[in-house]
C-alpha cells in the first residue's frame, strides 16, 4: 500500500525504507528492554526485510513495465541464508536468488531481459544513498556464484541443478524460502529443489569431505588478520558458523528420511536432530546455547557501535555496552561476560569436533 501511494519509484522506496527504519527501531527497543527472545528478534527482522523486498519489488516491476510494457514473465524472490532461516541480524544483508518464468507466448529473451531489469532495479532501489539505512540484496549464493546469471528461469534452474550443481549449492538451498513475488512460482521453485537439498541417498562421503574443506577454507580466508578466534561470533571456534554448518551437514545427511529435519531454522534443525537421536540432547543444548549467545552478541555489537561487527570488543566501554545489551547488569565486570562467552563456545566447539569433523 505504501508503494501504491507514490508514482515516482524513488519516492515510493524512500517511504518504504522509512517504514523499515521505524520497524527496526521498534524491534531494537523491544530487544534492549528484554521484551523479546533472540529467536523472536531474528524472526521479526526477517519479516521486516521480506515485507521490504515485496514492496520494493512492486515498485521495480511497475518501473520496468512503465518503460517496456507489461511484464512478459512471472518473477519471484527466494530468500537464502539468515533471511531464509528467519534469523536475520540488524546488520545482515538479504541473501536471495531471483527466478522467473516466461508467460505463454513471450519470447525467452524478452522475458529474461525484463526479469534482469527488475532484479537490478530492486537492488538499486534498496541500496541507493538515502537518509534511511539500505537493505543490501546479495545474490552471491546463486548457481555459479557471482560468475553466474543474476536471474534464471525456472527451467534453467532445473537443468542446472540436474546436471552441474555442487554440494555447496545444495547446502545453500537448505534455507531457501519464497519471500516476494509470484507465490505459485515460488512454490514451484521450492518443489523443484527439494530433491537437491534433501538427497534421497543421503550425503556421499566425498561430499561431506568437500563441505569440511570449504568450511576450513572460509574460516582461514575470511577471519580478519589479528582477530581472536575465541571471540569472533561468526567465524570463531564454537561460533555461528560452526553451529550452522554442523546443523546443515546433519540435514544433508538425514533429511530425506527424517522429515522433521526439513526446516530452514538452525535451532529447529538441531532440536529435530536431537529428537531423532542423531545427536545427544546435551550436545544439541550446547550448540543451541552457543548459537543463541553468539547471535545476541552480534546484534549487540551493532546496537552499541552503530556499525556491523563480528568480533567482541576486547575491553573498555564498548565491551561493557555489549555485555549490558546482552543482559548483564550494569557495573558488573564485563570480563565475566567474556568468560561466559568463551565457555559456551568452547563447549559447542567440542560438539562440532565430534559431529562435523567426525
Amino acid at each position: 500500500s505504501t508503494a501504491a501511494r507514490h508514482d515516482e519509484p524513488d519516492v515510493a522506496v524512500r517511504a518504504i525504507r522509512g517504514l523499515r527504519r521505524h520497524e527496526l527501531l521498534r524491534i531494537a527497543c523491544a530487544d534492549l528492554l528484554d521484551r523479546c527472545d533472540v529467536e523472536d528478534v531474528g524472526a521479526a527482522l526477517s519479516t521486516v526485510a521480506s515485507a521490504t523486498l515485496q514492496a520494493a519489488l512492486t515498485v521495480a516491476c511497475r518501473q520496468v513495465a512503465d518503460h517496456g510494457g507489461p511484464m512478459p514473465t512471472r518473477f519471484a524472490v527466494i530468500a537464502l541464508g539468515r533471511l531464509g532461516g528467519g534469523e536475520l541480524g540488524y546488520s545482515s544483508d538479504a541473501d536471495v536468488m531471483f527466478v522467473h518464468d516466461p508467460l505463454p507466448g513471450a519470447s525467452d529473451k524478452a522475458a529474461g531481459d525484463a526479469a534482469h531489469a527488475v532484479a537490478e532495479e530492486l537492488r538499486r532501489l534498496l541500496s541507493a544513498p538515502a537518509p534511511d539505512p539500505p537493505l543490501l540484496v546479495d545474490a552471491g549464493l546463486r548457481p555459479e556464484g557471482r560468475n553466474g546469471p543474476l536471474v534464471r528461469s525456472l527451467a534453467s534452474y532445473r537443468e542446472y541443478y540436474a546436471r552441474w550443481s555442487s554440494v555447496w549449492e545444495a547446502q545453500a538451498l537448505l534455507r531457501a524460502v519464497p519471500v516476494a513475488g509470484d507465490e505459485d512460482l515460488g512454490h514451484d521453485f521450492i518443489e523443484m529443489i527439494d530433491s537437491i537439498r534433501y538427497p534421497a541417498e543421503g550425503l556421499a562421503a566425498a561430499d561431506a569431505t568437500e563441505i569440511r574443506r570449504i568450511k576450513a577454507r572460509i574460516d582461514a580466508e575470511r577471519l580478519p588478520r589479528g582477530a581472536d578466534p575465541a571471540t569472533h561470533t561468526k567465524l570463531g571456534r564454537g561460533g555461528l558458523g560452526d553451529v550452522e554448518w554442523t546443523a546443515q551437514l546433519l540435514q544433508l545427511q538425514h533429511a530425506a528420511r527424517i522429515p522433521e529435519l526439513r526446516t530452514t531454522s538452525t535451532l529447529a534443525a538441531l532440536r529435530s536432530a536431537a529428537a531423532a537421536g542423531l545427536v545427544e540432547p546435551d550436545q544439541a543444548a550446547a550448540l543451541e546455547a552457543a548459537w543463541r549467545l553468539a547471535t545476541r552478541c552480534r546484534n549487540a555489537i551493532m546496537l552499541v557501535r552503530s556499525r556491523p561487527g563480528d568480533e567482541l570488543p576486547r575491553s573498555g566501554r564498548d565491551l561493557a555496552g555489549v555485555a549490558r545489551a546482552v543482559g548483564y547488569p550494569p557495573g558488573r565486570d564485563p570480563g565475566v561476560f567474556l568468560d561466559d562467552y568463551r565457555r559456551a563456545t568452547r563447549r559447542a566447539r567440542g560438539v562440532v569436533e565430534k559431529i562435523f569433523y567426525a
